[in-house]
């Protein structure tokens, strides 16, 4: 009670103000001491520490070893397994995770899907995201860097591999990984069993560049009287953004213009279905869409002053006597000196390995030859 009444008289307040100036002087005297009291002991506790050596974890999961030592920017080994038959999941190489997105071609949609189902059963936390829009849409989507590769059935024109060097400096890779052949189908008990370039061109173009004086509308101008005298063809191709279509127009057109009664659908598998399911259908597409409703005809061409007919076979396709044949792509973003990425190295490597290449001919395509694959893999692996 002395205390207030000092500093009321020689501060000259009121005994209750100094009551008041007591308490608070009082409140802060007593925090300082408290914060000294619990910060001191880990102030000392943290120089121990500093001076103390740490000591490394006695045991670590395995999986968490696993991800941290293997998994990080994986290189490689200089020699690589090319079959996947003789791999388990224990012996798959490591660092291959992560996701693939496919971008492009139709006709290459099943190929591509079962490559990765089966790329999948020895890297099973690979995913693949797939989306087949045609051709045209693999080099855009390489230029906006939204696919991780670019199936074609077509090469780069000069202008999409113009804008892809623009964008990064230096040009795509491409990589050919089969070779499919453009078959004429018509529902499997027509009559018809082939076709001259020159009818074809006919048959498709208002333009006739390949030489064909005459035009052919109905299924009567071409020798067939099963659906009467004017029954005209119903004709049945790819659309714009196809390889496929861009191909057929070249060679098959010559370079000409289709006409406006061709019915263009989205995909292979569509025209052949239509042309199974129509009377009086004939189309364009990929041959390796060929199923047991519909048959693939024969295509004549001059050589010599004769017509000379090739069916779309092994041995015609391979040796270039069937007109229609033609590479199949596969196109990476891949800088000059530079490898690719662990994951894609590995996929493009199964791609062209024998396994690869056994399921290309297994479903209805044709493998490309070995000199091929391994100056192809020399150039994605270096």
């Amino acid at each position: 009670m002395l205390l207030p009444k000092v500093i009321s008289a020689k501060n000259n307040i009121s005994p209750n103000a100094a009551k008041n100036v007591l308490c608070h002087f009082s409140s802060r005297i007593i925090c300082i001491f408290c914060g000294l009291f619990i910060l001191f002991p880990r102030y000392v506790n943290a120089q121990i520490l500093e001076q103390t050596p740490v000591q490394p974890l006695s045991t670590i999961p395995s999986q968490i070893e696993t991800l941290s030592n293997k998994e990080h920017a994986i290189e490689l080994p200089e020699t690589i397994p090319t079959d996947l038959a003789s791999l388990t999941t224990t012996e798959s190489l490591a660092g291959v995770y992560g996701s693939i997105s496919s971008v492009g071609s139709d006709t290459l949609a099943t190929l591509i899907s079962l490559w990765s189902e089966r790329f999948k059963t020895v890297y099973p936390h690979v995913k693949f995201q797939i989306q087949a829009s045609g051709s045209a849409t693999a080099p855009q989507a390489l230029t906006q860097g939204t696919a991780t590769i670019g199936p074609m059935s077509r090469a780069m024109t000069a202008g999409e591999i113009s804008r892809f060097t623009q964008k990064y400096g230096y040009p795509p890779t491409t990589l050919i990984v089969a070779v499919d052949a453009i078959a004429i189908y018509v529902e499997k008990n027509n009559p018809l069993q082939s076709l001259t370039l020159k009818q074809v061109d006919a048959l498709f173009s208002v333009t006739r560049f390949c030489g064909s004086a005459n035009k052919i509308e109905t299924w009567s101008d071409i020798g067939v009287t099963k659906f009467g005298e004017n029954r005209e063809v119903l004709l049945y191709g790819r659309n714009s953004a196809s390889g496929t279509y861009d191909l057929f127009k070249k060679q098959a057109l010559c370079e000409g213009d289709f006409k406006a009664t061709v019915n263009e659908l989205p995909g292979s598998s569509s025209v052949v279905l239509s042309i199974a399911s129509s009377v009086g259908g004939l189309g364009y597409a990929a041959l390796g869409h060929l199923d047991d409703n519909v048959k693939a005809l024969a295509i004549g061409s001059k050589r010599q002053g004769e017509i000379f007919y090739a069916e779309p076979n092994n041995d015609n396709i391979t040796s270039g006597k069937y007109p229609f044949s033609r590479y199949l792509y596969i196109v990476v973003n891949k800088p000059p000196n530079t490898q690719l990425p662990v994951l894609e190295r590995a996929f493009l490597t199964f791609i062209l390995s024998d396994e690869g290449q056994n399921m290309v001919n297994e479903n209805g395509y044709y493998s490309i030859s070995k000199d091929l694959r391994d100056k192809q893999l020399v150039s994605i692996l270096r």
